[in-house]
């Protein structure tokens, strides 16, 4: 059977179609929802995929038995399905355990739940290390069956906690040189558009375009469950960590926000510096934020005994949007304009950190000759096409190539973008004025 040709998934439309194909499937911290996700990701990027077994240490951490579902309901005496699995998957809590049983609104309340403040909003919770079972309901759903507190419901949680594994995708780009570029998104939230599927189809276009050209870093991407899967990546690369030399935990990039990027622990970092200068010259509405030791897996590769150079890229931040963890995190939240503008900002920190070099002056001893060269004005007339930011670059990348600065820290240094300063180098090294050496 010939193989069906998959549309691009570099560009915006791409990444928006990939994530209503991907938003049905009902992934959590372990189960097939996370491998089906992985297989579907494996269509467009090399992925391989580990399965860590349940009961394995990770640090102070083990992983759980895995945890499936096939159905769920709350059905009244008729039979009526007032609460179904198959309308929503985030109808269940994740990780409840299995239950079948006829009981009372009255017993049955305490296990559900709902957002009276958005009354058709279903919210998202999970249970992963409890012992217990629970339902999340809309809040109209909610007032309708308090309305009767002696009815009786059959209740259904159809679902399995079993020794099974907890799955992660890893796609490897070899670059010329060994040292790293890592890249995280996570894979464990149900039916939530923005949280977390905007930051994995974003991560599996930056991948493919990625995979088409040179490369002077090797790239790694991650797709793992939040915590416990950036935790088991961590366990099986302990050895290899020292090679990660820049770092993106990839979220909520679907979203109409401005673009924030939280710096690495070290909050100076090569990353923090090519990710803010990006933004910062990209035309578009941006913040920047100090590191903090919550919100997403940035906190586990920034743990003290790691501290590897991991800053994070995403629009609005996690809890500061109201549709966050709820059934309102749809398709209808993301935009693919936001994707494509989040893919550009990814693609351009790329060109920073593979272009930049440290600069060696080879005539250090005042200014050289440039117009002598054809590289500056001459009797007040510049080169054909050149601009003051270009004129500017070639003094400020003179000035600064002492051994002792990269192409970004002059570009900072001159409030310059990196590509004029970058441009500037390739000219003063063609005519052999300048030694570009690996940073």
């Amino acid at each position: 059977m010939d193989s069906i040709a998959l549309p691009s998934v570099a560009t915006a439309s791409g990444m928006f179609d990939l994530a209503s194909r991907l938003f049905p499937l009902h992934r959590s911290l372990t189960g097939e929802g996370v491998r089906r996700t992985l297989h579907m990701l494996a269509d467009y990027i090399p992925l391989e995929i580990h399965d860590v077994p349940s009961g394995t240490r990770l640090f102070d951490w083990q992983v759980p038995d895995e945890w499936n579902v096939r159905d769920a309901c709350i059905a009244d005496e008729r039979g009526r399905r007032v609460v179904d699995y198959q309308q929503s998957n985030l109808h269940v809590v994740a990780y409840s355990r299995p239950v079948r049983r006829r009981l009372s609104w009255s017993e049955l309340r305490p296990h559900v739940c709902s957002l009276p403040e958005h009354p058709d909003w279903i919210p998202y919770r999970t249970a992963y290390f409890e012992d217990r079972w629970g339902f999340c309901l809309t809040h109209r759903q909610f007032q309708e069956l308090d309305q009767w507190p002696d009815a009786e419901y059959d209740v259904l949680i159809d679902a399995t906690r079993e020794p099974g594994s907890l799955t992660y995708g890893e796609c490897v780009l070899p670059g010329r040189r060994e040292e790293q570029v890592l890249v995280s998104a996570h894979v464990c939230h149900p039916s939530l558009a923005n949280d977390n599927l905007s930051a994995v189809v974003v991560a599996t276009a930056w991948a493919c375009w990625l995979a088409e050209r040179p490369r002077e870093y090797t790239y790694r991407f991650v797709f793992a469950p939040a915590t416990l899967g950036a935790l088991a990546w961590l366990h099986a690369n302990r050895s290899a960590l020292h090679r990660v030399r820049h770092g993106l935990v990839l979220a909520l990039l679907g979203d109409a926000g401005p673009l924030t990027y939280k710096r690495t622990r070290r909050g100076n970092a090569a990353i923090d510096r090519a990710a803010q200068h990006v933004l910062r010259h990209a035309g578009t509405a941006w913040q920047s934020r100090s590191f903090t030791p919550w919100g997403y897996d940035e906190r586990q590769f920034a743990s003290p005994g790691f501290d590897l150079p991991v800053g994070c890229l995403m629009r609005t931040p996690p809890g500061e949007y109201p549709q966050y963890h709820t059934s309102a995190d749809n398709l209808q939240l993301i935009k693919p304009d936001s994707l494509g503008e989040s893919l550009d900002i990814c693609r351009r920190i790329t060109q920073v950190l593979e272009a930049d070099r440290v600069c060696v002056s080879r005539c250090p001893y005042g200014e050289p000759h440039l117009a002598g060269r054809g590289l500056h004005a001459v009797h007040g007339q510049s080169p054909a096409g050149e601009s003051l930011a270009q004129r500017q670059a070639l003094l400020w990348t003179l000035n600064l190539a002492d051994g002792q600065h990269t192409m970004l820290e002059i570009a900072e240094r001159a409030e310059l973008p990196f590509d004029d300063v970058r441009q500037a180098a390739e000219r003063l090294g063609a005519h052999e004025l300048l030694e570009m050496l690996p940073v």
